[in-house]
């Protein structure tokens, strides 16, 4: 049975936003025009969250990390916030720190209203245009996110782009996840298909180097805990685990479970990277889902993307759109319990 949307709040310049319920394969996610986001998702006989979130939508203006959000026009980082196409050079947004431009700038596309153009009981569709200039980026780039629920427990994150110019265009799902409610997901054990990471500098961005994840904290290529100590602390991941170097056909490259709850999550994507972020920088002043506070390592995030920075790499796999192309991006988020 389909369930019309609803009206969850109001942004500051008076945009409605709306929110969606849809059913299917064993889960129940509640959707919302903000960000094109999943603000609650719902695994059958699993009684806690799977994803953090907002009850009130004035929270996620105000306190969102971007929890379940559609981020880009570029997900994840650029250096200074700069790059050169076709000879010509740009200045992003430049959001995080004031040093580098992050997920598309402080109204990238994870900020913004979409407007819901198609639903069903299991499936609902987002869009948005992404005007010329907007954050520094060239080009009007015709964005659409799609939501389906499955069979088998699989939420399944479409993602498509069209410009009217050179542009880049990196579109990646941001969803916060905790498979069984704890204080932190530490516990949680993980596997990611990816023999290479990008080791970063003091700002995140990618040195250049591809390095083997072999003999190191990076190495998930066998199920372990997230848990790593590093003197005494655990060690923050965020950072591109290397899939490939181009895109390719979906694949299964990530598996994470809880011992505790049974609850198992599996990656399938043709992305060339994956975003490994363990939310150590959460630290939410205000109540999410259920009441519970977010705190560090709250909850864990794979964002299936192209390789942060790509336009200052040559090196690293291309990010750039054309007119005449269309991007398609999809990503499935398989849930099971033991």
């Amino acid at each position: 049975m389909t369930v019309e949307p609803r009206l969850f709040g109001t942004t500051d310049d008076g945009q409605d936003v709306h929110s969606l319920t849809i059913s299917g394969g064993g889960l129940t996610a509640d959707l919302m025009s903000w960000s094109a986001g999943i603000r609650d998702l719902r695994l059958e006989g699993h009684e806690v969250p799977l994803v953090l979130g907002f009850e009130d939508f004035a929270h996620y203006p105000a306190h969102s990390p971007y929890f379940g959000a559609t981020a880009g026009r570029y997900a994840n980082r650029i250096a200074h916030g700069r790059f050169r196409l076709d000879g010509a050079d740009y200045q992003l947004d430049r959001n995080e720190n004031g040093v580098s431009h992050l997920h598309g700038g402080s109204r990238g596309i994870g900020k913004r209203v979409w407007s819901i153009s198609d639903y069903g009981a299991d499936y609902c569709r987002f869009e948005i245009s992404d005007p010329d200039g907007h954050m520094g980026y060239p080009g009007t780039c015709s964005i659409c996110c799609t939501y389906r629920l499955k069979p088998g427990g699989v939420l399944s994150v479409e993602l498509e782009a069209e410009t009217d110019r050179p542009t880049l265009c990196n579109l990646a799902h941001h969803s916060y996840f905790n498979l069984d409610g704890s204080a932190d997901i530490l516990d949680h054990e993980a596997m990611i298909a990816a023999d290479h990471y990008l080791p970063v500098d003091d700002t995140l961005i990618p040195t250049g180097e591809v390095r083997s994840v072999d003999g190191t904290a990076f190495d998930f290529t066998e199920m372990r805990p997230i848990r790593f100590d590093d003197n005494g602390a655990p060690f923050a991941y965020d950072h591109n685990f290397c899939l490939s170097d181009r895109r390719g056909p979906k694949r299964a490259v990530a598996l994470v479970r809880s011992l505790s709850s049974g609850v198992a999550m599996e990656v399938w994507t043709g992305e060339p990277g994956l975003q490994f972020y363990t939310g150590f920088k959460l630290d939410v002043p205000v109540a999410g889902l259920d009441g519970r506070r977010y705190g560090a390592f709250g909850g864990f995030c794979m964002e299936s993307q192209v390789w942060p920075d790509s336009p200052n790499h040559p090196q690293f796999p291309s990010a750039i759109l054309r007119p005449g192309e269309r991007l398609r991006q999809e990503t499935d988020y398989i849930f099971s319990r033991g």
